[in-house]
């Protein structure tokens, strides 16, 4: 991880080269497509208001995951942080809920990403299947993978682990 950081500050890589470090891996970003783009929004902007002063929404931001990985998510849900996260990005044990949304990269979500999400610990992790208009949850970490995961519509309601007060109906994560 210390050597993506310091390609990033030498600018072997630049912030115009949409990279994220993943299991030791620099790998390229996928550009978005209309449809991963606004759900991305609708769902960043739904989850923003529910939680609003109870959590913080990140969209596309980096996430910091030892040994080495730095992903940036599309959707990251993390505890507060009075600094805003100026000196560091959010670890593991900030983050309270993570969400891809999938298109082409369905099978790096469900794979590759999902294995490095349960090996941190991160113990909701959702994938929003534009294509098929459903969710994928996860939950139940290891260092095998997730234990559990479920598949749900856009009819179904579901609460996040770390808030279960609160019942988010899929429909509203997803274009109409």
């Amino acid at each position: 991880m210390d050597d993506y950081h310091r390609m990033l500050q030498s600018g072997i890589l630049t912030a115009d080269e949409r990279v994220e470090l993943l299991g030791g891996q620099v790998f390229e970003v996928s550009p978005q497509e209309p449809p991963h783009a606004a759900t991305t929004r609708r769902s960043s902007r739904y989850l923003d208001r529910l939680l609003e002063g109870r959590a913080d929404v990140r969209t596309q931001l980096p996430i910091t995951l030892r040994p080495d990985s730095e992903p940036e998510p599309d959707i990251a849900v993390v505890r507060c942080d009075p600094g805003e996260y100026a000196d560091r990005h959010p670890a593991a044990a900030d983050v309270l809920l993570l969400i891809e949304i999938a298109d082409a990269t369905l099978s790096k979500d469900r794979n590759q990403k999902a294995l490095i999400y349960a090996r941190a610990g991160i113990g909701d992790y959702w994938i929003l299947e534009t294509n098929k208009r459903r969710a994928i949850i996860f939950r139940d970490p290891g260092s095998e993978g997730y234990a559990s995961e479920i598949n749900l519509s856009t009819a179904d309601s579901l609460s996040p682990v770390a808030f279960p007060d609160l019942v988010v109906p899929l429909s509203a994560l997803f274009l109409p």
